[in-house]
């Protein structure tokens, strides 16, 4: 049965590739031609095109996905949204399906990647890790992107979570930019998309039924101390992640 599992998963992966290719194309299009386009209504054209791009690939790739919680997104208010990071899958999840238009702090790396880079780019806040000037720049762009009331959406694991623990510890960023900002933090708790892409295999992909979780916002004032913010979302979204799983 393992060995079956396998076989498939590698037929399931060339599928998704094929149909990825060929769904992206006309969207790469459409994400240059949107470039005319000012802020911030370019970022909600760009969420819309990316929302359909998604549920036909979900459809095509034989995935499902239930988004919990919406009404925790109140109308004309923007959110810091953060949420637990375990795979490629993620990305393709959060952004399309937050409620508003919304960007990604992103490494610059993917931006770099032939035709699909135009639309990385369109939805993010890119930054270089490894350039402390860049890390200092995204968290201004960051800073601009609320500003013009479109959410953002940022992984405070920093990279994809694949040790045994439910979430690994979160970075600063995120509530720091919460505090300065004065810009409640949702948080949104991902499901299954390790079982789609599972850390370690190469070349698998298997049809899954992902779920997304928006919890109650919670107000962060200039005056919190946001490591204690930190410490206590943390330990909300683990509880959750391991109660729901």
């Amino acid at each position: 049965m393992k060995i079956i599992k396998e076989i498939l998963g590698r037929i399931f992966a060339l599928w998704a590739m094929i149909i990825f290719i060929i769904t992206m194309l006309p969207v790469v299009l459409l994400m240059w031609m949107i470039g005319v386009i000012k802020e911030p209504k370019r970022t909600a054209v760009f969420r819309n095109i990316s929302k359909a791009w998604m549920q036909i690939f979900f459809l095509l790739a034989g995935c499902r996905l239930k988004i919990k919680g919406k009404e925790n997104f109140e109308k004309g208010k923007t959110y810091i949204v953060i949420s637990n990071h375990n795979s490629l899958m993620d990305v393709p999840i959060t952004t399309p399906f937050i409620p508003g238009a919304n960007k990604t702090i992103a490494k610059i790396e993917m931006s770099r990647v032939p035709l699909f880079g135009l639309i990385y780019k369109r939805g993010s806040v890119l930054v270089d890790r490894n350039d402390k000037d860049s890390r200092r720049n995204s968290f201004n762009k960051m800073k601009e992107v609320l500003s013009l009331g479109i959410h953002m959406c940022i992984y405070p694991e920093g990279t994809r979570n694949k040790t045994g623990m439910p979430m690994k510890e979160f970075h600063n960023g995120a509530f720091k930019l919460a505090a300065e900002t004065d810009t409640p933090i949702l948080p949104a708790i991902m499901f299954n998309t390790k079982k789609a892409l599972p850390p370690g295999k190469t070349f698998f992909f298997w049809p899954t039924k992902f779920e997304i979780h928006f919890l109650p916002a919670v107000k962060v004032l200039p005056t919190d101390n946001y490591e204690e913010i930190k410490q206590q979302l943390h330990k909300l979204m683990s509880s959750y992640y391991v109660a729901n799983s």
